[in-house]
């Protein structure tokens, strides 16, 4: 099978990484890695070209490299490959980061978000790979999402499909996407936080004690200690945590119903817990989705764990290498 050279660069709100992989059917091989902190627009910039033009040459590559991709936190342009003021990325307005990546190194670029980003790695090197109708959730910090359908990304008509973080389930809950009760609310890292402060906050009240309450202040109150908690077998922890499981059944019934997928695939918290999460998360689609759409669609958690990111700048690149050859 014929091997790809391909680089992938990942522009992040702290750091970015320029990734070398070789790419062979449904599996790819990350060779060189080299990251440094993001800093001003054109200093970034200026260490992206530079790390690029160097991890090329050091891996004798300047000559056979066959695709760029680049994944980057939106609102972005993927048909122009411009950058449109990240909030992560103060200052980075109206970049045309593909033609300066492109004429650096000369050879093709692309851009996508970076949820759609780890939606092609999924499909291409992850849990998702042999299928043609897959969804990506992030279900990290925030939840952002990633639509395969029909043997391709679908980005939409200026790239904000699969915004499923928006949907609102609930008439109030937790604020996520600037919406109270959104999906995001309820489940992403930020949203247990808000539902944890809360219920905390109710128990405090009565005068109940909370163990892992820092200091008795609620507002310190961070997904992480909700996480420790429920592995020590807090019962408020298991509870807070029941509530966003069930708001995860009710938004992936919407999916399964509007959709029609064979597999949602599920990254961060869910798949560090997804032994808490999926019995109360089937419980409801099972109450809430289509029969017929829902014996076809399988929910798993995401494959590529912590090096998710390498591989959705890669995928990028490989997706566009594709679509050229």
């Amino acid at each position: 099978m014929e091997e790809s050279i391909l680089v992938g660069v990942d522009v992040g709100g702290t750091k970015c990484a320029v990734t070398l992989g070789i790419a062979a059917g449904n599996d790819i091989l990350i060779k060189d890695k080299a990251a440094f902190p993001t800093t001003d627009v054109e200093d970034t910039l200026r260490n992206i070209r530079e790390t690029l033009r160097e991890v090329l040459r050091r891996n004798g590559a300047e000559a056979s490299a066959k695709a760029i991709g680049i994944s980057c936190g939106g609102p972005l342009d993927s048909a122009r490959g411009v950058i449109l003021s990240p909030p992560n990325l103060p200052g980075w307005d109206n970049i045309p980061i593909v033609d300066i990546l492109s004429e650096a190194a000369g050879i093709p670029a692309a851009v996508h978000n970076d949820a759609n980003a780890c939606a092609l790695a999924e499909w291409k090197f992850g849990a998702g790979k042999g299928t043609r109708n897959m969804v990506f959730l992030t279900f990290g910090t925030g939840l952002g999402a990633g639509l395969i359908l029909d043997g391709k990304l679908y980005a939409g008509t200026n790239d904000n499909a699969g915004e499923l973080g928006h949907i609102r389930l609930a008439d109030y809950g937790p604020v996520g996407y600037g919406k109270s009760g959104s999906f995001e609310g309820f489940c992403s890292g930020s949203g247990i936080a808000q539902l944890a402060r809360d219920l905390v906050k109710e128990r405090l009240q009565m005068g109940e004690a909370v163990p892992w309450c820092p200091d008795g202040d609620p507002s310190r109150i961070t997904a992480k200690g909700v996480a420790e908690a429920l592995r020590a077998g807090d019962p408020l922890a298991r509870r807070i945590y029941g509530i966003s499981a069930r708001q995860l059944g009710r938004g992936l019934s919407l999916v399964i119903d509007i959709l029609n997928p064979e597999m949602i695939v599920i990254g961060s918290i869910y798949a560090r817990n997804e032994d808490v999460f999926k019995p109360l998360m089937e419980e409801v689609i099972a109450q809430e989705a289509l029969p017929l759409a829902r014996k076809v669609c399988r929910v798993v958690p995401a494959a590529l764990g912590e090096s998710i990111g390498d591989y959705a700048a890669l995928s990028v690149a490989a997706d566009l290498y594709e679509r050229l050859a």
